[in-house]
């Protein structure tokens, strides 16, 4: 297919085949390979006592590196982590024989997202780690880890993207030294190559068309000049924002979403039937046959469901 075939994007988006979740784990587990890599680089030196590359009286040294495989929600992860001549060296963040992220992937990809200050980072940190490590050699992670995350925010960007989503998780993690649930923003970019990837992962509260504002302006500065397609989920002030920066852009409803959010409030028993009449709807043919099966729908599930209806007439447009 050629990406750059505007109603070809369109017509992929309404039936589904373009979603925004495929390779948001990769993207999520290169992240984690990075910070696990970083952090146990800054463990060794804390244990040497000197800087790589750096001369020593010590003669004890850095050895290379051993590859393991860590397991974690998001899949196998791929590591090296590096060793010393010794082997007096004991890893903390991962540990030797270790092979379970025990449930820590939030903490480290929340080191990522723009939001973070610094302190909340090195309280991130310190929850990773507990007592193992020194103030100092946590201080000395906390600035590496910034250094990369900020490399990573900052990276220039490709100058056209067909489509951006704009998906949502939740991460459990640590702001102004609570640990809480937050909405972690995830901007998905598919490239006129076709390869998706992740633009940026933001976290804030109250988001408005000001946040949003200042979200897209901070994607334009990277060198996003064009977008053709927004597929979003109705975030509160965004379609203001994509019309102020991007006022040639598309603004399309990812249809994930808006069946995820048709079966939210549907029940167990009733939710593989309601799923089953609503693909009639957007695998339609042509719009009249989907509103035909909207009415449909509507005859079946309006009485018990009136909601989902309500949300698909409201957003029929998009």
């Amino acid at each position: 297919m050629s990406l750059i075939n505007h109603e070809e994007l369109i017509r992929q988006l309404k039936s589904g085949e373009l979603t925004s979740l495929d390779e948001i784990t990769n993207e999520f587990k290169n992240i984690l390979k990075e910070v696990i890599q970083t952090a146990s680089q800054e463990e060794l030196t804390a244990h040497l006592g000197y800087d790589k590359n750096k001369e020593s009286t010590n003669s004890n040294y850095r050895n290379g590196y051993n590859e393991k495989t860590i397991k974690s929600k998001y899949g196998n992860i791929d590591v090296s982590i590096p060793r010393d001549r010794d082997s007096t060296f004991e890893p903390q963040l991962v540990k030797k024989r270790e092979v379970l992220l025990d449930g820590s992937e939030d903490l480290i990809l929340s080191l990522y997202t723009k939001g973070m200050s610094v302190r909340d980072i090195q309280s991130h940190l310190e929850d990773l780690y507990g007592y193992e490590l020194s103030e100092q050699t946590i201080s000395n992670i906390t600035s590496k880890i910034i250094e990369k995350a900020n490399e990573w925010q900052n990276r220039p960007l490709d100058s056209i993207y067909p489509i951006i989503f704009m998906d949502a998780t939740v991460l459990k993690i640590r702001v102004d030294r609570v640990v809480k649930n937050v909405a972690a923003y995830i901007m998905l970019g598919v490239t006129l190559e076709g390869k998706k990837e992740i633009i940026g992962i933001w976290i804030g509260e109250n988001e408005t068309s000001k946040y949003w504002l200042t979200v897209l302006n901070d994607i334009q500065k990277r060198g996003v000049q064009d977008v053709l397609i927004f597929a979003i989920d109705g975030l509160n002030g965004f379609n203001e924002a994509i019309k102020a920066v991007y006022p040639k852009a598309d603004i399309q409803r990812c249809i994930v979403h808006q069946i995820r959010s048709s079966l939210k409030f549907v029940s167990w028993k009733d939710r593989k039937e309601v799923a089953k009449d609503l693909k009639s709807v957007y695998s339609a043919l042509n719009e009249e046959d989907a509103q035909l099966a909207l009415t449909e729908f509507n005859d079946i599930w309006g009485k018990k469901y009136p909601n989902i209806t309500m949300s698909w007439t409201n957003h029929w447009l998009e």
